[in-house]
């Protein structure tokens, strides 16, 4: 990556008045100006080590009336961004602590990148996860080569149990935090992007609390152009990085979810320097609710045979949302961060998205008990072209008169107009049909 020497002056005015913290981690006292040159050296340090993952444009693009390129760095060995950052954290630790080696807490994104990058350097790697994490996570944690402990039934006893051997055989403890490091490895993803799609009006990042790529995609893109319009998009259930934003320090009350699906979404605000630079630099950020993240996930299945996450789905979902008329008609990169969604909630959250959709409905109707009525029912179904999922018979606990059916269906359809129809046409035949709303 060629270093092109420019003002800094944006750049040192966003952090000019950051007070240095050592509460977090030991990292801290690594924190200084983040410089342009600093993300430049970052991404020629992890050239080899991370994918230089496709921008491609979507086939979305037509629907949303724009011109969507989507980064797609799901597709990292992690299947996360966080991968940049931490091999840049890593390979700039001192070769002494090296050798002694790291500590980790919880399965998040950053442990996994860590285990798995730690292992590569051949840099001791141990992950401390509670009893209740789930054990697809530590058999996934334990393949990248890591040492992985179990201990406590919470987070935070993990933390206390992870400090302690850290504390005790000279490991260093890592966190999440927003070093100058951390963020310039993070920040590569801007330059990639630049570089990927020519002539870019827009690009969009997923935000909340932990906004370390929001803020160091900024710092580089903002820099390279500063007429590029640099978009955060959080959760409305956790408007975390609003709330820090409009309170100018990061809000530590916030109320957070631990439910697998929201992931860092949903997480505290970490972090002074990339507040500061969020602030500084970024020009909006837009809330959107949990129905259009989930919408988000089934149209890139969908459209980009992708697979993600909340947090790699949120950028598509301000689009789904409206929340942006302004890029009409623009060219607009889309940051696809995270894949790293489990099977089972997978399943659970197509199956919402199909619903929200206008996809996948249920009716019950009453039919006398007698031979033909169910196929005079399925009859309609075909004829009004919708597919039967499911379908289920009630007898014995039917509170309508004797010698009677309760029919329960679930089925498919095209789209809002299809179910209208379909509906419509049931009513007509069936005026006591009754439709479970989504």
């Amino acid at each position: 990556m060629k270093i092109v020497s420019r003002n800094e002056e944006l750049l040192r005015d966003a952090l000019s008045r950051i007070p240095q913290s050592s509460s977090r981690t030991s990292l801290s006292s690594c924190n200084k100006l983040i410089r342009f040159e600093d993300i430049s050296a970052a991404a020629f340090k992890i050239q080899c080590g991370v994918q230089k993952t496709p921008c491609m444009y979507s086939r979305l693009s037509k629907q949303y009336g724009m011109d969507i390129y989507l980064k797609k760095e799901f597709l990292q060995y992690t299947g996360s961004v966080k991968e940049r950052g931490v091999l840049y954290l890593l390979t700039s630790l001192p070769q002494d602590q090296q050798r002694k080696g790291v500590i980790v807490t919880s399965d998040s994104n950053f442990s996994m990148a860590v285990a798995y990058h730690a292992s590569e350097l051949r840099i001791p790697v141990f992950v401390i996860m509670s009893t209740s994490t789930s054990p697809a996570r530590v058999k996934m944690c334990r393949e990248y080569g890591a040492m992985v402990i179990s201990y406590g039934t919470t987070a935070k006893d993990s933390q206390v149990h992870a400090r302690r051997l850290a504390q005790e055989n000279g490991y260093l403890y890592l966190e999440e935090e927003d070093s100058a490091v951390y963020l310039s490895g993070l920040g590569t993803v801007g330059l990639e992007v630049y570089e990927q799609v020519p002539k870019l009006d827009a690009v969009i990042f997923p935000a909340g609390g932990h906004c370390g790529l929001l803020a160091g995609s900024a710092a580089a893109l903002k820099h390279l152009n500063p007429h590029i319009s640099v978009i955060g998009v959080e959760s409305e259930s956790f408007p975390v990085l609003q709330q820090s934003l409009k309170a100018g320090h990061p809000i530590e009350d916030q109320a957070c979810s631990s439910h697998h699906f929201y992931g860092d979404v949903s997480g505290l605000c970490f972090g002074s320097n990339s507040l500061q630079l969020t602030g500084k630099l970024v020009d909006k950020v837009v809330a959107v609710r949990e129905e259009d993240i989930l919408i988000s996930m089934l149209r890139l299945l969908e459209y980009e045979r992708a697979t993600v996450d909340a947090e790699g789905a949120i950028g598509l979902a301000a689009l789904v949302a409206g929340k942006l008329p302004e890029l009409k008609g623009k060219r607009v990169a889309i940051v696809i961060c995270s894949g790293n969604l489990e099977l089972h909630l997978l399943q659970q959250c197509i199956a919402r998205a199909l619903t929200l959709d206008n996809r996948m409905c249920r009716f019950s109707l009453v039919l006398p008990d007698c031979p033909g009525d169910i196929s005079k029912l399925l009859e309609i179904l075909a004829r009004e072209e919708a597919r039967v999922l499911d379908i289920k018979q009630e007898r014995t606990f039917v509170t309508s008169e004797l010698f009677t059916v309760e029919v329960t269906c679930t089925i498919e359809t095209r789209d809002k107009i299809h179910m209208a129809q379909l509906r419509n046409a049931l009513l007509e035949r069936y005026p006591t049909t009754a439709w479970t709303e989504r």
